[in-house]
């Protein structure tokens, strides 16, 4: 799942570098915190945060292959 969201996001910023992801454990859920550059935050989240509506089901999708409750945050 880490990879999923790492991925996805690397091919969306001009920074890939500073991409990073987080796993922590909270409430029975996995929750994955996605860093990213400051100035590709736009880029990750889109207008009226279109791009990461688009994301999270994804991210879910890899996860119930593993039987996972995953939430996605933006940090």
């Amino acid at each position: 799942m880490n990879k999923v969201l790492e991925d996805i996001a690397k091919a969306l910023v001009e920074y890939p570098e500073d991409v990073s992801v987080t796993e922590v454990e909270r409430d029975g859920s996995t929750v994955l915190e996605l860093r990213v550059n400051k100035d590709d935050m736009g880029k990750v989240i889109g207008k009226q945060g279109r791009i990461a509506k688009a994301i999270r089901p994804g991210v879910k999708a890899a996860a119930s292959r593993e039987d996972k409750k995953v939430v996605v945050e933006i940090i």
